[in-house]
Order: structure tokens, then sequence, then C-alpha cells
């Protein structure tokens, strides 16, 4: 390999290096600038679960037929322990009752398995995502520090994790109506 051809290829590396990681560069300082768009609770028979925050650059959630439209952030802070298997097999629930592809869940299944930790009470999960893709942060304490755990870049699992909260067909539409500020 020549000179010329090895610094092209050096190049494009770093391009692309840099390139993929600006995403979780600029949203890990600009989110927590946001105003909320709205904030909801979620709570199981007697059980409190969550509360739960929404956050856009302009304080306003656009409600059209994709699901992130634009860059949001929301942000759970779990009242009660959970597993991470639980979380999982929750998610997967909810993506099967919104009626998301069978052969596609298998692998979004994986995906999220590498990512989620187990929470206890206290501990916070914010996904903020530019509209395409997105990345999980965590803190396992309010005045913690959250730190990057994973990220998403299928535009379509992007969706489907956000529609468990924010789309019409949700199985908790007043925790959806909270989020997105619709105070009718």
């Amino acid at each position: 390999m020549n000179g010329k051809t090895w610094r092209v290829r050096v190049t494009i590396f770093f391009l692309s290096f840099f390139t993929s990681n600006a995403f979780s560069v600029s949203t890990t300082s600009s989110w927590r600038e946001w105003p909320k768009a709205g904030s909801a609770e979620l709570s199981v028979l007697f059980f409190d679960v969550y509360s739960s925050e929404l956050y856009t650059p302009d304080g306003d959630y656009i409600v059209e037929d994709d699901i992130t439209p634009h860059p949001l952030a929301l942000s759970i802070t779990y009242k009660r322990d959970i597993s991470k298997a639980a979380l999982v097999e929750a998610t997967v629930e909810q993506w099967n009752k919104l009626g998301y592809d069978q052969t596609l869940i298998p692998g979004w299944e994986e995906i999220v398995t590498n990512i989620f930790p187990g929470v206890s009470e206290g501990h916070n999960l914010t996904y903020v995502t530019n509209g395409v893709k997105g990345s999980f942060f965590y803190s396992p304490a309010e005045n913690e520090q959250s730190r990057l755990i994973g990220t998403i870049e299928d535009e379509k699992l992007n969706d489907a994790f956000l529609a468990i909260w924010l789309s019409p067909k949700t199985e908790y539409p007043k925790l959806r109506k909270g989020l997105i500020g619709d105070r009718k």
C-alpha cells in the first residue's frame, strides 16, 4: 500500500469515528439544558414504578406520524428495584402489544439486553435521540453524573423504543399525554 492510499484510509477511519461519536458527545452536554415538554408517573395497582420526563430543545413535543420527528430526551427515574431481565421482558412485551414486526424483535431484544442495567430505587435511565438514532445514559443516584451505556443506530429500533411511551397506541395513554405536554 502506498503512502497516499494509507493516508486516505486513515483519514476516512478518523472521519467515520468522529462522525459517529459526534452525536453522543453533543447530546451529552446539551440535552440537560433543554426545557421539559412534560412529565408523568407510572403506577401499577398500588406500586409506584417510575417517574418520567420528556425534554426537547424548545420544550415542545411535535405530534406527527413519526414518533421521533425531532431531538428529544426521555428520562426515567425508577421508584423500585427492577432486574435487567424484567426491564428487557417488559420492553419486548410492549413491542409485541404495539404490533411491531416479529422478525425484528429478537434482534432488538439482543441489543437492549446488551445495554440495559438492572435498576434500583433512585436510578435513572435517559434515552436521548436526534430523531434517527440515540444514546442511553445511566445514573445510579440523583446527584451523580450520568454515563453513556449504549447507543442505538437503527432508526426503526429508535422509534420502537420511544413508541412504548409516545405512540398513540401505547398501553399507557395518560402517561403519554403527560409526557407530551397534552393538558387536555
